[in-house]
């Protein structure tokens, strides 16, 4: 039996917005919204928790550059920032990487609730 290879460990450099020594940001590949964007450690791991200390500060850094070059590249009127961790949260590629979602205004009739909205039933708890 094949295992198929990790997606964020092989890279299409067409896709490299920008990288260090241990971040790459990266173009997604199936966007939900023009410039979404994932950020991902260059070394293999499948959780947030699991990065170290370096990691975790080159992952925020990188966070910030994308956000930098989306305002630039797509000029968002804001953003959803996540993380789908465990086959529970969500998570379909067991290599650790952030979403960057740029947002615009009108591309959601009431983007209230953002990120909560992962669980309709649960999200609108201000009504």
């Amino acid at each position: 039996m094949t295992t198929k290879p990790c997606p964020f460990c092989i890279l299409d450099p067409a896709r490299i917005l920008a990288e260090d020594e241990l971040t790459v940001v990266y173009k997604d590949g199936f966007p939900v919204s023009p410039g979404h964007t994932v950020v991902i450690p260059k070394r293999h791991f499948p959780t947030l928790f699991d990065a170290s200390e370096a990691e975790q500060i080159a992952l925020l850094r990188a966070l910030s550059i994308a956000k930098t070059l989306l305002d630039e590249l797509h000029r968002p009127d804001g953003y959803n920032i996540g993380i789908n961790q465990g086959v529970a949260g969500g998570q379909s590629v067991p290599h650790l990487h952030i979403h960057v979602i740029p947002r615009y205004r009108g591309d959601k009739a009431d983007p209230k609730g953002g990120v909560r909205w992962v669980l309709p039933e649960k999200a609108k708890y201000w009504a």
